[in-house]
């Protein structure tokens, strides 16, 4: 039940929603003040809930008599109410990329946290399409999200997108396809991981809780792909 409760707050029910769509779910149709009693709500509130899971078609009603019996939508009903909400945000896209272009700041640094927050900074080295250039990875990335990593070359792949790596000596990547690969003697062990990407840095912090930091200024970019084409110049190939 915490799980059906738990994925129905993501996709946007209230509380209150939520108890009313499984009562109503759970027991077939009835009255509003039946719904009420068994969710343990006030009637105001349970009101205030069936209309709002109406407006969304999660909830319908007959007329008997006068009285209005309600039932929820089967649970098929959901993936089409989420679908209807991605059809929504696909439609406004257009418009807020534009609106984000305009009012984007030079310099401006992001920090996300948690393996999701890491997963993202991975996505936008997809989406800028540019070439990865990195120092520092331990293999941390295919150890903690190994199923994201497998798709992650596989995008990389389809985007035409290669990696050059600075790796400590004795490292190696499973990644050869899209990578290259060179290493650096006497490089101590780091958490940190540095990719540098476009006009982007991205510095991913590979601790308990992981967190990720992308840096967007061009001339930064350019300066930390100096030296690091500095490094890769001096850096020794890995035999295979």
């Amino acid at each position: 039940m915490a799980k059906i409760e738990e994925t129905l707050a993501k996709i946007g029910l209230s509380q209150n929603e939520i108890k009313v769509y499984l009562t109503l779910n759970d027991h077939g149709s009835m009255k509003a003040g039946r719904i009420a009693k068994i969710a343990k709500m006030d009637r105001s509130s349970a009101y205030n809930a069936i209309q709002m899971l109406l407006e969304k078609g999660l909830v319908s009603y007959v007329l008997i008599g006068k009285v209005k019996w309600f039932q929820a939508a089967g649970p098929k009903r959901i993936l089409e109410y989420v679908k209807e909400q991605e059809d929504d945000i696909q439609s406004i896209l257009p418009e807020l990329q534009e609106r984000h272009k305009r009012n984007k700041i030079e310099g401006q640094v992001r920090l996300f946290k948690g393996i999701k927050g890491v997963k993202s900074v991975f996505l936008d080295i997809i989406r800028t399409g540019k070439d990865n250039f990195v120092f520092g990875s331990e293999g941390q990335f295919s150890e903690r999200m190994p199923e994201f990593a497998y798709q992650f070359d596989r995008m990389k792949k389809e985007k035409g997108i290669r990696t050059k790596l600075i790796l400590r000596k004795d490292r190696k990547e499973i990644d050869s396809k899209t990578s290259d690969h060179k290493y650096l003697p006497n490089i101590s062990e780091s958490p940190a991981v540095t990719n540098i990407y476009g006009d982007k840095i991205a510095i991913i912090i590979w601790t308990d809780e992981p967190e990720g930091i992308i840096i967007e200024n061009a001339a930064a970019a350019k300066a930390y792909k100096s030296y690091f084409d500095s490094l890769w110049k001096n850096a020794k190939d890995i035999k295979k």
